[in-house]
């Protein structure tokens, strides 16, 4: 059908979209390969390579929402300007670190700048784009962002073995250069909603709220929690966070629109998504720094990278027949049975031990959560986006995001307790067994709680 096709213009604000999701889902992924080198480097053990995570996911979850208000209010294609540029210089101090410190400050200033480019681009492509052209658009967009989460491991392994781990952020320049040339190609005016009220108490409350609170989970095994260098910030962070949900029922103009969450296929959907994407954050983590364990298997970073490439190539084949047939069928049996096998592939892991084998202890795995990754996705982004509707579409996904990065927040903070304290063969199995437990929540919480949209009578 001819009038689902891009017009030239309408390609463009697309590509520009992609490339900008593209590179902050793509630096939270590529990430986890990087960090024993990272950390051997450095210095700081696991608290930095938690840290390096979470600093970013810290101000990326944090500010989202806000980062939306604001390009609503001064122009998506300006705040994606200063996204951009702001991500390249910070993403420049990465690389350039020459401490944990510069390091977690430049990452926590990456996540800020990357939170500006999300939602704009999203924006973007919903104030430019409409119709079934628009749906499409956003599609690919969406498969865009989670393709960047699954083929970052590789990249990540390539760059830190053949080149440096410093390239892993010194390389985001080049598709940021391509991003900020296309904007100047972009025709139109940069659309600007008066009379917007931007939330700023409630933006810092829940960066504030966030941040505290994550400090407290990551320094617990070295203070303990009868320390007050934890239990005082975690509460405050409690108290600021709960603030903050108080103050969106008040605020004139919310950041976080909480009647979103009367829509039952919304809320069940966004419960889903804190399950499943804290067991893949976890499961990503643990998988690309076990494996690279001098007392474990020692593999290289690019062997580690290349250990979920299974996921991705499933990913490629099957996401798209899969959306199909969602669309066909009704979403709850994909969100109920993909979240399962990835369960599966996630206990499996359990085989991993002495002597080490990937094809036997780890590739069975790989495949049977790549099949599950790939029956899941695109219903749940389609489910979440359809209880809303398309005029509200882009604070829906917003919302879906921030979501899945609290999601891999907090799991990465309260690693060093899951672990026990060490990335060993025991620690592996822990994260194995909670990583599954969490994606059975997702499943559990999707089959009963989501229910198939009315098919229309023909």
């Amino acid at each position: 059908m001819t009038d689902h096709a891009l017009t030239e213009q309408q390609r463009l604000v697309a590509t520009i979209a992609i490339l900008a999701s593209f590179v902050t889902s793509l630096d939270a992924s590529v990430t986890n390969v990087a960090l024993p080198r990272i950390a051997a480097d450095l210095g700081g053990g696991l608290a930095t390579q938690q840290w390096v995570v979470d600093s970013y996911l810290v101000t990326l979850s944090a500010l989202m929402l806000l980062a939306g208000s604001i390009a609503d209010a001064y122009g998506r294609v300006f705040i994606m300007r200063i996204g951009l540029v702001g991500f390249g210089v910070a993403s420049i101090a990465v690389g350039l670190a020459v401490n944990p410190e510069m390091m977690i400050v430049a990452r926590a200033v990456q996540g800020a700048a990357g939170a500006f480019l999300l939602p704009s681009s999203l924006a973007l492509i919903t104030s430019r784009i409409s119709g079934p052209a628009q749906g499409r658009a956003i599609g690919v967009w969406t498969a865009a962002t989670t393709g960047a989460m699954i083929v970052g491991p590789l990249m990540g392994g390539l760059f830190t073995d053949y080149f440096s781990w410093r390239f892993v952020f010194l390389i985001n320049v080049i598709p940021i250069a391509i991003t900020l040339w296309m904007l100047v190609r972009l025709r139109g005016t940069d659309d600007r909603q008066t009379g917007v009220r931007i939330d700023c108490a409630g933006g810092a409350a829940a960066a504030l709220g966030l941040g505290l609170a994550v400090w407290a989970l990551i320094e617990e095994p070295s203070h303990g929690w009868a320390s007050p260098q934890i239990w005082m910030p975690l509460v405050a962070g409690v108290i600021l966070f709960a603030g903050f949900l108080w103050w969106q029922t008040r605020a004139a103009s919310p950041i976080l629109p909480l009647e979103l969450f009367r829509v039952r296929n919304f809320w069940t959907g966004n419960l889903a998504t804190l399950f499943i994407y804290a067991a893949l954050s976890l499961n990503g983590f643990v998988v690309g720094v076990y494996l690279q364990n001098t007392d474990g298997p020692g593999l290289t970073a690019t062997l580690a990278g290349l250990a979920s490439l299974p996921i991705t190539i499933l990913m490629v084949l099957l996401s798209s027949k899969v959306g199909d047939l969602a669309g066909k069928y009704g979403p709850r049996l994909f969100m109920s049975v993909g979240p399962f096998l990835l369960a599966i592939g996630a206990f499996m892991l359990l085989w991993v031990g002495q002597p080490f084998s990937y094809w036997w202890q780890v590739l069975p795995s790989m495949i049977v959560m790549g099949l599950g990754l790939s029956i899941m996705v695109a219903p749940l982004t389609a489910t979440i986006l359809g209880a809303i509707g398309p005029e509200r579409s882009g604070i829906a996904s917003a919302v879906n995001n921030a979501i899945s990065r609290v999601a891999g927040l907090i799991v990465i903070a309260l690693l060093a307790s899951i672990v026990g304290g060490s990335l060993d063969l025991a620690g592996f199995h822990s994260a194995a067994i909670v990583t599954g437990t969490l994606f059975l929540a997702g499943s559990l919480v999707s089959f009963l709680g989501i229910r198939n949209p009315a098919r229309a009578s023909i």
